[in-house]
């Protein structure tokens, strides 16, 4: 067997050039709007966050930015916690909550589907996040229309 002689990797090392930025810094201009359309369910995969995530920097980028949630992506908007709503049963358990909260603080708006909301997973609108904007399953297709028509940049999950 071949003798491994690097020393162990410690705190504070990195192993890329985190600080090497290839492309432009790109920024919206004026009135540019941005739309990131979730549908998918919470907590069985990373790309609930990593959008949440890519929608906030959008918003931070200058975009006039919304998120569609819909389908399972509903259940990203729901209140949580456990023994009480709100309380964290785990580290992460609320990072949705949070992550939503924030961009909605910044200025971001969400909007979540009715009918998958009571349909889908029997929740009603006192069950969404404060702030989240309930809307009919037939403006699902209106807001992404209405994106499509003011040359909107968006971007669209959807994982089952």
């Amino acid at each position: 067997m071949p003798k491994v002689e690097k020393p162990m990797h410690k705190d504070g090392d990195f192993f890329v050039d985190y600080e090497d930025k290839v492309f432009e810094d790109v920024k919206a201009k004026e009135g540019e709007k941005a739309l990131v359309t979730f549908h998918t369910v919470a907590f069985e995969g990373s790309i609930g966050l990593v959008n949440i995530l890519s929608a906030t920097r959008l918003l931070r980028k200058g975009f006039d930015t919304s998120i569609l949630l819909y389908g399972p992506g509903v259940t990203l908007g729901l209140q949580r916690g456990f023994p009480t709503l709100g309380s964290e049963a785990f580290p992460g358990h609320l990072n949705y909550a949070a992550r939503l909260t924030k961009f909605m603080e910044e200025g971001g708006k969400v909007y979540a589907c009715r009918f998958a909301l009571q349909a889908l997973y029997g929740h009603g609108e006192p069950s969404l996040l404060p702030g989240i904007q309930p809307i009919s399953p037939l403006d699902v297709l209106d807001i992404q229309l209405e994106h499509k028509k003011e040359d909107a940049f968006m971007m669209h999950s959807w994982t089952m």
